[in-house]
């Protein structure tokens, strides 16, 4: 009797399965699809680890064709687009990625470097950008199992550098100078904002400082470059543009020593013989100023010391005697061995030493890192610090 009730049971089943699969047929095709679109996902995935894009770009949009809600697969369908350069196709495969999912936003920003880098829609990249820095999550951390903080800061923060970048192109490509102004203004806002959430972010750095020198604000540039020479020192740009800034600001002698590190390290790690060059003509003109300073000093030394005679002179008139000329050849002597020092000074001026020692070859990159890590003029910019120097 069991068995016969069971039996009718399992009829009982299959019947009403078949009723509503009769009358909801529509739904059942998109199950079935689904699977057979999860399917052929699977296979791209396969296919995009092992790197054969052609076979993958097939799979997935086979796969999105039976199952278009396949956010991951729209993502990665983005990227290899990116590298065939069919840009337009990415962008569209990125906004079907947030499309379906909108909390995924690093489909938003790889839409705005796209967009903005590559096609020039810099308006359309400033959206998605705001769009992340604007979404608000709910932040859940659950210790040594799941923890969105991070990711969620780490997006603010690339979408505020990206934002700072794309307003930094629009003012590279606007005529209109109060334009321009505005939106080198508003790359500073984002740029700050960047290095707020992550305050050892060496492009963001660099770029404000970057965007600060535009801006005529060279106190804070100043600042700017010499942390990102602290975070980065073997890297010669943050060199390079701080010897620009400290060229315009009459800083000669300082100018000089980090341009030689930037050409230094551009000829060590750099194999681009044009920037040599052009940093070989900027290292020319700043030493023709630390020249034509230094000669203007020593006019003006010049006619210091005639002028001292002069009065020195008219001193002696007055008081006439053997104290008076002992005393006079005293401050004579004095003036002499200041002046001695002070062209001693000058020559050895552009000497590189290590703390005065010939450094031994095992410690060479440990010591070049901690000479090129030093940012001197940063008593220029800030005169609270004397020295910036790496690792502090």
């Amino acid at each position: 009797m069991k068995k016969v009730l069971s039996a009718l049971f399992s009829l009982f089943v299959i019947a009403a399965l078949g009723v509503l699969a009769y009358f909801n047929q529509q739904f059942v095709m998109l199950q079935i699809n689904k699977l057979k679109g999860m399917y052929f996902v699977e296979k791209g995935d396969e296919a995009y680890q092992e790197l054969k894009m052609n076979e993958a770009i097939r799979f997935y949009s086979k796969g999105l064709s039976l199952f278009p809600g396949h956010y991951d697969a729209w993502y990665n369908l983005g990227n290899i687009y990116v590298v065939y350069e069919d840009y337009q196709s990415a962008l569209y495969a990125y906004s079907q990625a947030y499309k379906y999912n909108p909390k995924l936003m690093v489909a938003r920003i790889n839409y705005g470097i796209v967009a903005s880098e590559k096609l020039g829609d810099f308006d359309g990249a400033i959206q998605q950008y705001d769009n992340v820095i604007g979404t608000k999550r709910k932040l859940i951390t659950i210790p040594y199992v799941y923890d969105n903080k991070v990711s969620y800061k780490e997006n603010k923060a690339i979408a505020y550098y990206n934002r700072g970048v794309t307003y930094k192109l629009k003012a590279l490509y606007t005529t209109d100078k109060i334009k321009k102004r505005i939106y080198i203004s508003k790359a500073i806002e984002s740029y700050e904002n960047a290095v707020k959430i992550d305050p050892n972010n060496y492009d963001a750095l660099f770029n404000l400082g970057l965007a600060y020198h535009s801006y005529g604000d060279y106190r804070r540039a100043g600042k700017c470059y010499c942390k990102a020479i602290n975070l980065e020192p073997m890297n010669y740009e943050p060199h390079y543009n701080l010897a620009v800034l400290l060229r315009r600001l009459g800083h000669y002698d300082d100018s000089y020593e980090e341009i030689n590190k930037a050409i230094t390290l551009i000829t060590a790690l750099d194999e681009n013989s044009t920037i040599q060059e052009y940093v070989a003509v900027v290292l020319n003109d700043i030493t023709k100023s630390v020249y034509k300073d230094r000669e203007r000093r020593k006019q003006m030394q010049a006619v210091l010391d005639e002028e001292k005679l002069r009065l020195e002179k008219q001193e002696r008139k007055k008081n006439k005697g053997f104290f008076s000329q002992k005393h006079d050849k005293k401050k004579k002597k004095k003036s002499k061995n200041k002046k001695e020092s002070l062209e001693d000074i000058e020559t050895s001026s552009g000497v590189n030493i290590i703390d005065g020692k010939v450094v031994e070859t095992e410690d060479l990159d440990e010591a070049m890192i901690e000479t090129f890590g030093k940012c001197p003029s940063i008593r220029y910019f800030d005169p609270s610090q004397k020295d910036f120097e790496y690792g502090e």
